[in-house]
Protein backbone atom coordinates (compact mmCIF):
# COMPACT_ATOMS: atom_id res chain seq x y z
CA UNK A 1 0.00 0.00 0.00
CA UNK A 2 1.52 3.34 -1.04
CA UNK A 3 -0.94 5.69 0.62
CA UNK A 4 0.49 7.63 3.59
CA UNK A 5 -2.73 9.19 4.87
CA UNK A 6 -5.61 7.82 6.92
CA UNK A 7 -8.95 9.37 7.81
CA UNK A 8 -9.38 9.44 11.56
CA UNK A 9 -13.19 9.25 11.25
CA UNK A 10 -13.82 6.51 8.68
CA UNK A 11 -10.39 4.76 8.57
CA UNK A 12 -10.06 5.21 4.80
CA UNK A 13 -6.54 5.05 3.38
CA UNK A 14 -6.01 8.06 1.14
CA UNK A 15 -3.52 9.34 -1.40
CA UNK A 16 -2.61 12.88 -2.25
CA UNK A 17 -2.84 16.02 -0.16
CA UNK A 18 -6.60 16.65 -0.02
CA UNK A 19 -7.82 18.69 2.96
CA UNK A 20 -10.95 16.52 3.40
CA UNK A 21 -11.68 12.83 3.21
CA UNK A 22 -13.47 12.12 -0.10
CA UNK A 23 -15.46 9.33 1.56
CA UNK A 24 -16.82 11.01 4.69
CA UNK A 25 -15.82 14.68 4.22
CA UNK A 26 -13.85 14.68 7.48
CA UNK A 27 -10.95 17.05 8.05
CA UNK A 28 -9.38 14.67 10.58
CA UNK A 29 -6.70 13.33 8.26
CA UNK A 30 -3.37 11.99 9.49
CA UNK A 31 -0.26 11.78 7.33
CA UNK A 32 3.10 10.17 7.92
CA UNK A 33 5.61 8.75 5.42
CA UNK A 34 5.86 5.42 7.29
CA UNK A 35 2.18 5.26 8.27
CA UNK A 36 1.30 1.94 6.62
CA UNK A 37 4.69 0.29 7.17
CA UNK A 38 4.39 0.08 10.98
CA UNK A 39 2.52 -2.62 12.90
CA UNK A 40 2.92 -2.20 16.68
CA UNK A 41 0.18 -0.15 18.31
CA UNK A 42 -0.62 1.13 21.77
CA UNK A 43 -4.17 2.16 22.64
CA UNK A 44 -4.76 4.20 25.79
CA UNK A 45 -8.32 5.09 26.78
CA UNK A 46 -8.72 8.77 27.64
CA UNK A 47 -9.40 9.41 31.34
CA UNK A 48 -11.15 6.06 31.42
CA UNK A 49 -13.05 6.06 34.73
CA UNK A 50 -14.24 9.65 34.32
CA UNK A 51 -15.20 9.09 30.68
CA UNK A 52 -17.34 6.09 31.59
CA UNK A 53 -19.06 8.11 34.33
CA UNK A 54 -19.76 11.02 31.98
CA UNK A 55 -21.11 8.58 29.42
CA UNK A 56 -23.64 7.34 31.95
CA UNK A 57 -24.45 10.82 33.28
CA UNK A 58 -24.78 13.11 30.24
CA UNK A 59 -25.57 16.12 32.45
CA UNK A 60 -21.90 16.05 33.50
CA UNK A 61 -20.54 16.16 29.95
CA UNK A 62 -19.02 19.64 30.26
CA UNK A 63 -18.42 19.56 34.02
CA UNK A 64 -15.22 18.72 35.93
CA UNK A 65 -15.52 15.16 37.24
CA UNK A 66 -13.33 13.42 39.81
CA UNK A 67 -13.58 9.70 40.49
CA UNK A 68 -12.40 8.85 43.98
CA UNK A 69 -13.19 8.91 47.68
CA UNK A 70 -16.31 10.70 48.84
CA UNK A 71 -16.19 14.28 50.14
CA UNK A 72 -12.76 15.13 51.62
CA UNK A 73 -11.68 11.53 52.23
CA UNK A 74 -9.52 9.34 50.03
CA UNK A 75 -7.61 10.17 46.88
CA UNK A 76 -8.30 10.86 43.22
CA UNK A 77 -8.46 7.63 41.23
CA UNK A 78 -9.11 9.47 37.96
CA UNK A 79 -10.31 12.83 36.69
CA UNK A 80 -11.60 14.23 33.42
CA UNK A 81 -9.67 16.68 31.25
CA UNK A 82 -11.83 19.58 32.43
CA UNK A 83 -10.66 18.91 36.00
CA UNK A 84 -7.07 18.51 34.84
CA UNK A 85 -7.17 22.03 33.46
CA UNK A 86 -7.53 23.19 37.08
CA UNK A 87 -4.51 21.18 38.18
CA UNK A 88 -6.23 18.04 39.47
CA UNK A 89 -4.17 14.86 39.06
CA UNK A 90 -4.52 11.16 39.92
CA UNK A 91 -3.34 10.15 43.43
CA UNK A 92 -3.95 13.68 44.75
CA UNK A 93 -6.04 13.85 47.91
CA UNK A 94 -9.69 14.72 47.39
CA UNK A 95 -9.25 17.71 49.67
CA UNK A 96 -6.45 19.16 47.54
CA UNK A 97 -8.36 18.36 44.34
CA UNK A 98 -11.40 20.30 45.60
CA UNK A 99 -9.18 23.20 46.63
CA UNK A 100 -8.01 23.39 43.03
CA UNK A 101 -11.36 22.65 41.44
CA UNK A 102 -14.21 23.52 43.86
CA UNK A 103 -16.93 22.92 41.26
CA UNK A 104 -15.90 19.33 40.58
CA UNK A 105 -18.41 16.52 40.95
CA UNK A 106 -17.00 13.66 43.06
CA UNK A 107 -18.14 10.18 42.01
CA UNK A 108 -17.44 7.08 44.02
CA UNK A 109 -15.78 4.45 41.80
CA UNK A 110 -17.83 1.63 40.30
CA UNK A 111 -15.08 -0.82 39.49
CA UNK A 112 -17.37 -3.59 38.28
CA UNK A 113 -18.70 -1.22 35.62
CA UNK A 114 -15.20 -0.17 34.55
CA UNK A 115 -14.11 -3.78 34.35
CA UNK A 116 -17.07 -4.64 32.12
CA UNK A 117 -16.30 -1.78 29.73
CA UNK A 118 -12.62 -2.78 29.73
CA UNK A 119 -13.52 -6.33 28.74
CA UNK A 120 -15.76 -5.01 25.95
CA UNK A 121 -12.89 -2.87 24.67
CA UNK A 122 -10.55 -5.87 24.65
CA UNK A 123 -13.11 -7.89 22.70
CA UNK A 124 -13.13 -5.19 20.02
CA UNK A 125 -9.33 -5.27 19.82
CA UNK A 126 -9.28 -9.08 19.67
CA UNK A 127 -11.51 -8.98 16.60
CA UNK A 128 -8.57 -7.45 14.70
CA UNK A 129 -5.63 -9.39 16.18
CA UNK A 130 -5.09 -12.18 18.70
CA UNK A 131 -1.89 -10.43 19.80
CA UNK A 132 -3.32 -8.05 22.39
CA UNK A 133 -1.30 -7.41 25.56
CA UNK A 134 -3.34 -5.55 28.18
CA UNK A 135 -1.26 -3.33 30.45
CA UNK A 136 -4.19 -2.32 32.62
CA UNK A 137 -7.96 -2.10 32.39
CA UNK A 138 -7.71 0.84 29.96
CA UNK A 139 -4.61 0.35 27.81
CA UNK A 140 -3.00 -2.35 25.69
CA UNK A 141 -0.32 -3.11 23.13
CA UNK A 142 -1.35 -4.68 19.82
CA UNK A 143 0.75 -6.45 17.20
CA UNK A 144 -1.15 -5.98 13.94
CA UNK A 145 1.33 -7.79 11.71
CA UNK A 146 -0.60 -9.60 8.98
CA UNK A 147 -3.84 -7.63 9.36
CA UNK A 148 -3.53 -6.40 5.78
CA UNK A 149 -3.63 -9.97 4.46
CA UNK A 150 -6.51 -10.94 6.74
CA UNK A 151 -8.72 -7.85 6.54
CA UNK A 152 -7.34 -5.86 3.59
CA UNK A 153 -6.52 -2.86 5.79
CA UNK A 154 -3.22 -1.58 7.18
CA UNK A 155 -2.38 -1.63 10.91
CA UNK A 156 -2.95 2.13 10.99
CA UNK A 157 -6.44 1.71 9.57
CA UNK A 158 -7.15 -1.13 12.02
CA UNK A 159 -6.22 1.06 14.99
CA UNK A 160 -8.45 3.87 13.77
CA UNK A 161 -11.31 1.42 13.25
CA UNK A 162 -10.84 -0.04 16.76
CA UNK A 163 -11.05 3.38 18.37
CA UNK A 164 -13.98 4.34 16.13
CA UNK A 165 -15.83 1.29 17.50
CA UNK A 166 -14.91 2.33 21.04
CA UNK A 167 -16.68 5.62 20.35
CA UNK A 168 -19.74 4.24 18.59
CA UNK A 169 -20.28 1.01 20.58
CA UNK A 170 -18.94 1.88 24.03
CA UNK A 171 -19.08 5.69 23.93
CA UNK A 172 -15.54 6.10 25.23
CA UNK A 173 -12.53 7.68 23.54
CA UNK A 174 -8.91 6.57 23.23
CA UNK A 175 -5.57 7.74 21.91
CA UNK A 176 -3.39 5.77 19.50
CA UNK A 177 0.35 5.30 19.26
CA UNK A 178 1.83 3.49 16.24
CA UNK A 179 5.43 2.47 15.71
CA UNK A 180 7.70 -0.48 15.04
CA UNK A 181 8.13 -1.53 18.68
CA UNK A 182 6.42 -1.33 22.07
CA UNK A 183 8.68 1.35 23.53
CA UNK A 184 7.89 3.88 20.83
CA UNK A 185 4.22 2.94 20.41
CA UNK A 186 3.65 3.68 24.11
CA UNK A 187 5.54 6.98 23.88
CA UNK A 188 3.56 7.94 20.77
CA UNK A 189 0.19 7.34 22.43
CA UNK A 190 1.01 9.96 25.06
CA UNK A 191 1.88 12.69 22.56
CA UNK A 192 -1.58 13.80 21.49
CA UNK A 193 -4.33 13.24 24.06
CA UNK A 194 -7.29 13.02 24.12
CA UNK A 195 -8.51 11.33 20.90
CA UNK A 196 -4.98 11.50 19.55
CA UNK A 197 -3.10 9.63 16.84
CA UNK A 198 0.70 9.78 16.80
CA UNK A 199 3.32 7.84 14.86
CA UNK A 200 7.05 7.37 15.47
CA UNK A 201 8.82 5.88 12.48
CA UNK A 202 12.23 4.31 12.14
CA UNK A 203 13.80 7.28 10.38
CA UNK A 204 12.90 9.74 13.13
CA UNK A 205 13.10 7.76 16.36
CA UNK A 206 16.66 8.56 17.50
CA UNK A 207 16.34 12.26 16.72
CA UNK A 208 12.95 12.45 18.43
CA UNK A 209 14.26 10.79 21.59
CA UNK A 210 17.54 12.71 21.88
CA UNK A 211 16.24 15.93 23.55
CA UNK A 212 13.75 14.14 25.84
CA UNK A 213 14.34 13.47 29.54
CA UNK A 214 15.60 9.97 30.28
CA UNK A 215 12.35 9.26 32.14
CA UNK A 216 10.59 8.93 28.78
CA UNK A 217 12.26 5.51 28.48
CA UNK A 218 10.54 2.45 29.91
CA UNK A 219 12.19 1.35 33.16
CA UNK A 220 13.71 4.70 34.11
CA UNK A 221 12.08 5.58 37.43
CA UNK A 222 13.14 8.09 40.09
CA UNK A 223 15.97 5.96 41.53
CA UNK A 224 17.58 5.24 38.16
CA UNK A 225 17.05 8.83 37.07
CA UNK A 226 19.03 9.98 40.11
CA UNK A 227 21.86 7.55 39.32
CA UNK A 228 21.99 8.72 35.72
CA UNK A 229 22.00 12.33 36.88
CA UNK A 230 25.10 11.73 38.99
CA UNK A 231 26.82 10.57 35.80
CA UNK A 232 25.74 13.70 33.94
CA UNK A 233 22.99 11.90 32.02
CA UNK A 234 19.69 13.78 31.95
CA UNK A 235 18.55 13.51 28.31
CA UNK A 236 18.26 10.51 26.03
CA UNK A 237 20.88 12.13 23.79
CA UNK A 238 23.36 11.78 26.66
CA UNK A 239 22.73 8.04 26.60
CA UNK A 240 23.15 7.97 22.83
CA UNK A 241 26.63 9.40 23.32
CA UNK A 242 27.67 6.61 25.69
CA UNK A 243 29.41 3.41 24.68
CA UNK A 244 27.44 0.21 25.32
CA UNK A 245 30.34 -1.34 27.24
CA UNK A 246 30.49 1.67 29.57
CA UNK A 247 26.75 1.56 30.23
CA UNK A 248 26.80 -2.16 30.99
CA UNK A 249 29.78 -1.76 33.30
CA UNK A 250 28.06 1.09 35.13
CA UNK A 251 24.44 -0.16 35.21
CA UNK A 252 24.64 -3.88 34.60
CA UNK A 253 21.95 -5.50 32.43
CA UNK A 254 19.95 -2.27 32.53
CA UNK A 255 22.85 -0.55 30.79
CA UNK A 256 22.30 -2.65 27.68
CA UNK A 257 18.58 -1.89 27.80
CA UNK A 258 19.32 1.84 28.05
CA UNK A 259 21.76 1.63 25.14
CA UNK A 260 19.12 0.05 22.91
CA UNK A 261 16.13 2.09 24.07
CA UNK A 262 18.02 5.36 23.58
CA UNK A 263 18.38 4.42 19.92
CA UNK A 264 14.75 3.46 19.53
CA UNK A 265 15.47 -0.29 19.63
CA UNK A 266 13.21 -2.62 21.62
CA UNK A 267 13.04 -6.38 21.10
CA UNK A 268 10.16 -7.03 23.51
CA UNK A 269 7.29 -8.82 21.82
CA UNK A 270 3.60 -8.19 22.31
CA UNK A 271 2.48 -10.96 24.65
CA UNK A 272 -1.20 -11.99 24.76
CA UNK A 273 -3.05 -11.54 28.03
CA UNK A 274 -1.98 -13.48 31.08
CA UNK A 275 -3.33 -13.29 34.62
CA UNK A 276 -1.22 -11.22 37.01
CA UNK A 277 0.25 -13.40 39.73
CA UNK A 278 1.57 -10.48 41.76
CA UNK A 279 1.72 -6.70 41.79
CA UNK A 280 4.67 -4.99 43.44
CA UNK A 281 6.87 -1.92 43.54
CA UNK A 282 10.37 -1.37 44.86
CA UNK A 283 12.95 1.35 45.31
CA UNK A 284 16.76 1.25 45.39
CA UNK A 285 18.22 3.92 47.66
CA UNK A 286 20.94 6.41 46.80
CA UNK A 287 22.45 5.60 50.22
CA UNK A 288 21.96 2.76 52.67
CA UNK A 289 19.21 3.07 55.30
CA UNK A 290 19.12 1.52 58.77
CA UNK A 291 16.28 3.09 60.76
CA UNK A 292 12.60 2.19 60.87
CA UNK A 293 11.35 5.78 60.32
CA UNK A 294 13.49 6.23 57.22
CA UNK A 295 12.48 2.86 55.76
CA UNK A 296 8.83 3.56 56.57
CA UNK A 297 8.92 6.78 54.57
CA UNK A 298 10.28 4.86 51.57
CA UNK A 299 7.68 2.11 51.98
CA UNK A 300 4.65 4.41 52.15
CA UNK A 301 4.63 5.63 48.49
CA UNK A 302 5.42 2.12 47.26
CA UNK A 303 2.33 0.75 49.02
CA UNK A 304 0.26 3.54 47.46
CA UNK A 305 1.64 2.70 44.01
CA UNK A 306 0.76 -0.99 44.42
CA UNK A 307 -2.74 -0.03 45.56
CA UNK A 308 -3.28 2.23 42.54
CA UNK A 309 -2.25 -0.50 40.13
CA UNK A 310 -4.54 -3.01 41.84
CA UNK A 311 -7.36 -0.49 41.55
CA UNK A 312 -6.68 -0.15 37.83
CA UNK A 313 -6.63 -3.92 37.30
CA UNK A 314 -9.65 -4.57 39.51
CA UNK A 315 -7.89 -7.00 41.82
CA UNK A 316 -7.61 -7.72 45.55
CA UNK A 317 -4.58 -9.22 47.27
CA UNK A 318 -4.69 -11.91 49.93
CA UNK A 319 -0.99 -11.79 50.83
CA UNK A 320 1.39 -8.86 51.32
CA UNK A 321 5.07 -9.44 50.55
CA UNK A 322 7.96 -7.31 51.84
CA UNK A 323 11.27 -7.35 49.99
CA UNK A 324 14.56 -6.06 51.44
CA UNK A 325 18.11 -6.11 50.11
CA UNK A 326 21.04 -5.50 52.43
CA UNK A 327 24.07 -3.43 51.51
CA UNK A 328 25.97 -6.67 50.79
CA UNK A 329 23.16 -7.73 48.38
CA UNK A 330 21.53 -10.33 50.60
CA UNK A 331 17.85 -10.46 49.62
CA UNK A 332 15.12 -10.99 52.22
CA UNK A 333 11.48 -11.79 51.41
CA UNK A 334 8.77 -11.88 54.05
CA UNK A 335 5.01 -12.33 53.62
CA UNK A 336 1.78 -12.08 55.61
CA UNK A 337 -1.77 -13.24 54.85
CA UNK A 338 -4.40 -10.49 54.94
CA UNK A 339 -8.10 -10.11 54.31
CA UNK A 340 -8.57 -9.46 50.56
CA UNK A 341 -7.65 -5.83 50.02
CA UNK A 342 -6.33 -3.18 47.67
CA UNK A 343 -6.20 -0.48 50.34
CA UNK A 344 -2.87 1.36 50.49
CA UNK A 345 -3.27 1.68 54.27
CA UNK A 346 -3.85 -2.05 54.72
CA UNK A 347 -0.94 -2.95 52.45
CA UNK A 348 1.33 -0.53 54.30
CA UNK A 349 0.23 -1.78 57.72
CA UNK A 350 1.04 -5.39 56.82
CA UNK A 351 4.35 -4.32 55.32
CA UNK A 352 5.32 -2.36 58.43
CA UNK A 353 4.51 -5.32 60.67
CA UNK A 354 6.96 -7.37 58.60
CA UNK A 355 9.53 -4.58 58.43
CA UNK A 356 9.65 -4.03 62.20
CA UNK A 357 10.95 -7.58 62.64
CA UNK A 358 13.87 -6.99 60.26
CA UNK A 359 15.17 -3.59 61.41
CA UNK A 360 18.04 -4.52 63.71
CA UNK A 361 20.84 -2.18 62.70
CA UNK A 362 21.54 -3.74 59.32
CA UNK A 363 21.92 -1.36 56.38
CA UNK A 364 19.49 -1.82 53.51
CA UNK A 365 19.93 -0.65 49.93
CA UNK A 366 16.49 -1.65 48.57
CA UNK A 367 12.94 -2.01 49.82
CA UNK A 368 9.87 -3.28 48.03
CA UNK A 369 6.30 -4.28 48.75
CA UNK A 370 3.65 -6.13 46.80
CA UNK A 371 0.53 -8.25 46.87
CA UNK A 372 0.23 -11.87 45.80
CA UNK A 373 -2.54 -14.46 45.72
CA UNK A 374 -4.61 -12.02 43.68
CA UNK A 375 -8.35 -12.39 43.25
CA UNK A 376 -11.29 -10.70 41.60
CA UNK A 377 -13.51 -8.73 44.03
CA UNK A 378 -16.53 -10.75 42.94
CA UNK A 379 -14.94 -13.91 44.31
CA UNK A 380 -13.62 -12.29 47.49
CA UNK A 381 -15.39 -12.94 50.81
CA UNK A 382 -16.53 -9.31 51.19
CA UNK A 383 -18.36 -8.13 48.05
CA UNK A 384 -18.98 -4.70 49.58
CA UNK A 385 -15.32 -3.66 49.45
CA UNK A 386 -15.05 -0.45 47.46
CA UNK A 387 -12.20 0.73 45.27
CA UNK A 388 -10.12 1.75 48.27
CA UNK A 389 -10.76 -1.38 50.33
CA UNK A 390 -12.92 0.34 52.99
Amino acid sequence: MTASCVCRDCAAALRGDAARCPKCDSRRLFRHPELHALSIGHIDCDSFYATVEKRDRPELASRPVIVGGEDHRGVVAACCYVARMSGVRSAMTIREALDRCPDATIIRPDHAKYREVGHQARAIMAAFTPLVEPISIDEAYLDLTGVEERLSISPAQALVEIVRRFETDLRITASIGLSYNKLLAKIASDLDKPRGFSVLGRSEAAAFLAPRRVTILWGVGPALERRLFTDGITRVGDLQDKDEHWLVKRYGAMGRVLFNFARGEDQRRVQPESVSKSISSEETFDWDMTTLPALTEELRPLAAKVARRMEREGLLGRSVVLKLKTKDFQQLTRSRRVEPTRSADAILAAGLALLEREVDGRAFRLIGIGCTDLTDPESAPDPELDLFGR
